[in-house]
């Protein structure tokens, strides 16, 4: 089933999540592009605040407060956006957030609690958007993580909850295609990204926690998620950390296992002593309107390996431009050798 969606510009999409990081990263190239949105988060004060700037801006911005394991909040959100843009064409399931700590440790309200919102709340957000878009066909995008493919301790409640969003985005796109719903559905995966993921996470450790390097922009991942917008993606790494780390994880584990119990738990913990372990935004909404947050590693402003996997043909050109290059050098070196 070939799926062909409308330009950015003429799209009405709804984001969760939106009031911070790959949710504000989205929403503001979104309206930079002249899409018409529905911004819906848990912090009242900061939706009204990005949708005044973002409806000045470029035009028709609205938000809605709902927690998103909350199903009915969720849909009375979505049927505002219905009734006043008179259509949904790309929902993007970006809301979530992560514990740090060993598991034993992590008391059992916050391991469901995360659950409610990782998974639950890409559950409740697919299904209310397979109804709207069911029809008029369109795009469903759900925010998976590197983790989805792999794991990481001190993060294992989170690590789980990200590949029950593989599992519950891949199985959910086989229905729709087996049924011929003219529905596209991606899932991203991003690697670490400098959001304020580390600020919002609820922390059990007693030093502050902090998120291995590489560190990507949040602005690449929200690029990928517009992308796949309007030209049908199945699966998306952010990152080539990302795509390394599920690849290496698939054919070589016991060399991860042994990788990771050696290095991760280190890279995640920061020298600083923990002073606020109840500044977090799991149960409640935390510090939101900004796109990046705090971190020690230097940010990777590009990927070229997501840009070639997401656009082939260019990612074709360069790496036929790089075989040319290469020919030419040896071409010259032999020429010298003579």
């Amino acid at each position: 089933m070939k799926l062909k969606q409308k330009p950015i510009a003429q799209q009405v999409i709804v984001i969760t999540g939106a009031t911070s990081g790959i949710g504000l990263a989205t929403a503001k190239k979104a309206a930079q592009q002249g899409a018409q949105l529905m911004l819906i988060a848990r912090n009242k004060d900061a939706l009204e605040k990005i949708a005044g700037e973002l409806s000045a801006a470029s035009g028709q911005v609205i938000w809605a407060v709902a927690d998103v394991a909350d199903e009915v909040a969720l849909r009375s959100a979505a049927t505002a956006a219905r009734e006043k843009f008179g259509r949904i064409d790309t929902w993007i399931n970006n809301a979530g957030v992560s514990i740090f700590g060993y598991t034993e440790e992590v008391s059992r309200a916050d391991q469901r609690r995360l659950f409610e919102t990782n998974f639950w709340g890409v559950v409740n957000g697919s299904l209310i958007a397979v109804e709207h878009l069911r029809e008029r066909g369109g795009t469903l995008i759900n925010l998976g993580s590197e983790l989805s493919d792999a794991f990481a301790p001190l993060q294992g409640i989170y690590t789980a909850s990200k590949h029950a969003v593989k599992a519950f985005t891949e199985s959910l796109r086989a229905e729709l295609e087996h049924e011929h719903i003219p529905i596209s559905v991606t899932l991203i995966k991003p690697a670490a990204i400098a959001t304020l993921f580390v600020e919002h996470a609820k922390n059990y450790m007693d030093v502050e926690p902090k998120l291995p390097a590489p560190i990507y922009a949040p602005e690449l991942v929200a690029d990928a998620i517009l992308t796949a917008a309007h030209t049908p993606q199945r699966n998306v790494f952010v990152g080539g950390a990302a795509k390394l780390m599920s690849v290496t994880t698939k054919l070589a584990p016991t060399w991860v296992n042994r990788l990771v119990e050696h290095s991760m738990f280190k890279q995640q913990r920061t020298t600083n002593p923990e002073y606020h372990p109840e500044k977090n935004s799991l149960h409640e909404h935390g510090e939101d309107m900004r796109v990046r947050g705090e971190t020690e590693s230097k940010v990777q402003e590009s990927c070229p390996y997501t840009q070639a996997a997401m656009h082939p043909l260019k990612g074709y050109a360069v790496l036929g431009a790089c075989v040319l290059a290469v020919a030419a050098v040896a071409t010259r070196r032999r020429l010298h050798s003579r």
